[in-house]
């Protein structure tokens, strides 16, 4: 077996920037870009189940909502999932915020009604944003993403966006962007507040490593790694994983071969890969992700120790 570099897709958007060094050199036709997705070489549909992204902000998001999986099922083409999402911000300007969730006692008619005469923004939680910082986004929860930060979005693999609110953004051809106010108001969860700004937790880690779980849920877990020098790990059997460098430069080594890495990367790691090495040139941060067993995940943070409270506060069923 072998890791594999997989392919970078540079996506044009309006919100986007003009410059993607030195995260990424893809070719693109121009414009501002806002992100770039991740594509396992070859066969892409055999491991279906996650799609990752970077995503780069000159200005905000649509407020936007995604359906969960019955929704999508029911009303979206055949074979279509809904959108559960993480966030981990790579970089961010001072004073830089996001949208996430509802504030308390916001109800469904005063909700609607903020959509036709505006003000949405202010029916929402409005949360700074520091690098580093980790924000869960369950399917039916309305948010936006603000202007000047890099994120590594984590999700299923699914392209289901309703917009609720464009911020009178035209399209390439002048025209508004769609929006989607029927099937939002049909997904968001207006009885349940879930999601939001999640504490990582410490995992064991040796020589001078620093390892947290970040997120975990059904659908994906998340950890960072902050490699100072060289690291051992191994695949797990039970899934493959991802990996994408956040920053540092170096050397993957596993037991046919080896390959540079740089900043922006993703790496493909097979289940049955094995051992391998990360070796350092800098300090190098590394996101990995995965489709966990939640409740195996749940025994094996008990076990080293972590608090009950802490492991709700970060793993979602």
């Amino acid at each position: 077996m072998t890791i594999e570099l997989a392919r970078a897709c540079a996506l044009p958007k309006p919100w986007g920037i003009l410059d993607l060094r030195p995260w990424s050199t893809a070719r693109h036709d121009g414009g501002a870009i806002g992100e770039i997705w991740y594509e396992r070489p070859g066969d892409a549909a055999t491991d279906p189940a996650l799609l990752l992204k970077l995503l780069f902000t000159s200005q905000p998001l649509s407020i936007q909502v995604h359906p969960g999986d019955v929704y999508a099922r029911q009303n979206e083409a055949p074979g279509a999932v809904g959108k559960t999402e993480m966030w981990h911000v790579v970089s961010a300007d001072p004073g830089a915020t996001l949208l996430l969730g509802l504030v308390p006692e916001v109800h469904r008619e005063k909700f609607q009604s903020a959509i036709k005469r505006g003000g949405l923004e202010t029916f929402f939680e409005r949360l700074s944003v520091s690098p580093a910082d980790t924000f869960y986004v369950p399917a039916g929860t309305p948010h936006t993403i603000g202007a000047g930060m890099i994120l590594c979005e984590v999700q299923q693999n699914s392209d289901l966006t309703y917009r609720l609110y464009d911020f009178h953004r035209v399209d390439a051809h002048g025209k508004p962007r769609e929006l989607h106010i029927e099937k939002s108001m049909a997904v968001i969860d207006f009885d349940r507040r879930k999601g939001g700004k999640v504490a990582p937790v410490a995992l064991p880690s040796a020589n001078g490593a620093k390892k947290s779980l970040l997120v975990a849920c059904p659908y994906f877990a998340s950890e960072r790694w902050d490699l100072p020098a060289q690291h051992h790990a191994n695949s797990d059997p039970a899934h493959f994983e991802l990996i994408v460098i956040l920053g540092g430069r170096g050397t993957i080594q596993w037991s046919d071969g080896s390959s540079p890495y740089q900043q922006g990367e993703c790496w493909f790691i097979p289940a049955t890969l094995g051992k391998f090495s990360v070796v350092p040139e800098s300090p190098t941060s590394i996101l990995r992700t995965y489709v966990p067993n939640i409740t195996t995940m749940r025994n094996e943070l008990l076990q080293i120790g972590v608090p009950k409270s802490a492991i709700e506060q970060l793993l979602f069923t």
